[in-house]
């Protein structure tokens, strides 16, 4: 059996921070995600073995369990050994670390993607760790990014498990650590819950269903009153603007926030701030004009 460098796996430190970890992991799996390439046996084969470096570097346990196996691979191979002639049943029986076959959690194992390595390491510990959520009724997690408008316009998700596919719908309103349960989709039949993060966007900031943002305005329409077009998740809608609007002044949008999770057409509040947009140029006329005012006392 090949030892596997997890860290060189994902080309990342052997200190590196969870943090640090957590984001690579997410680079390298939207780059590598079946989706995004459809039919191609090795971009499968690369995302497989990302999500199996980063099951294992994600978690404390598992990483310091790792750790320690590092060391002793890295000592023997540094003394001369070579890979073939590790000798692993060794190394677990000095260490009172449990063994065990992983295949029932996956109908055989095939369609979960982790390698003989991830098996003969983490196999009592994964199936310990399952069947301790089982009891505790939380079922299995996985990690799923997706986009600002498909949180609210909602989406879906092709998931692969106990060796079918399934179609899963991610409902409009989500948040970073929803959660969508998909019942009886994880190992040894446990629910599978899809844990949402959703990723950063510049246009809004989100509280709750609210959503805020920033609009520039001409400042001739904020002097004169008139109509600006603003940015919403729906797309541009026309405001209404009164003569002698201050810049920094917000104005509400009902019903142009975010959905509202279980309840059908029913939405947060959209609130704008406006900016003054100075022109760069100016013709004659209009400088002689701005000029004239500027004269007058108010």
């Amino acid at each position: 059996m090949d030892y596997k460098d997890y860290y060189k796996i994902l080309g990342v430190n052997r200190k590196a921070s969870a943090d640090d970890i957590r984001k690579v992991y997410r680079k390298l799996a939207m780059q590598h995600h079946p989706d995004k390439n459809p039919g191609d046996k090795k971009a499968e084969d690369k995302f497989k073995e990302i999500n199996e470096a980063y099951q294992v570097l994600s978690d404390d346990q598992k990483r310091a369990r790792y750790d320690q196996l590092g060391s002793a691979y890295s000592n023997f191979r540094t003394s001369g050994g070579r890979p073939g002639d590790f000798q692993w049943d060794d190394w677990f029986q000095q260490n009172a670390g449990q063994r065990g076959n992983v295949n029932d959690m996956f109908n055989g194992g095939g369609s979960a993607g982790f390698s003989d390595f991830f098996r003969t390491i983490f196999g009592e510990a994964m199936r310990s760790s399952v069947r301790s959520q089982a009891a505790q009724g939380t079922g299995y997690q996985q990690e799923v990014q997706i986009s600002f408008q498909e949180a609210y316009e909602g989406t879906t998700r092709q998931l692969q498990t106990n060796g079918r596919k399934l179609q899963v719908r991610i409902p409009a309103g989500v948040k970073t650590g929803s959660k969508v349960r998909v019942a009886g989709a994880g190992p040894e039949g446990l629910d599978l819950y899809l844990v949402i993060r959703v990723e950063d966007q510049d246009r809004f900031e989100r509280d709750g269903y609210d959503l805020t943002t920033t609009s520039a305005v001409s400042i001739f329409t904020l002097i004169l009153g008139g109509e600006a077009d603003v940015d919403t998740p729906a797309g541009k809608v026309k405001l209404s603007i009164p003569a002698g609007t201050q810049t920094d002044q917000v104005f509400r949008l009902a019903g142009r926030g975010m959905p509202l999770l279980k309840k059908a057409n029913a939405k947060g509040d959209l609130f704008v701030k406006l900016k003054v947009q100075v022109p760069k140029y100016l013709s004659s006329k209009q400088r002689e004009l701005i000029e004239e005012a500027s004269r007058i006392k108010f």
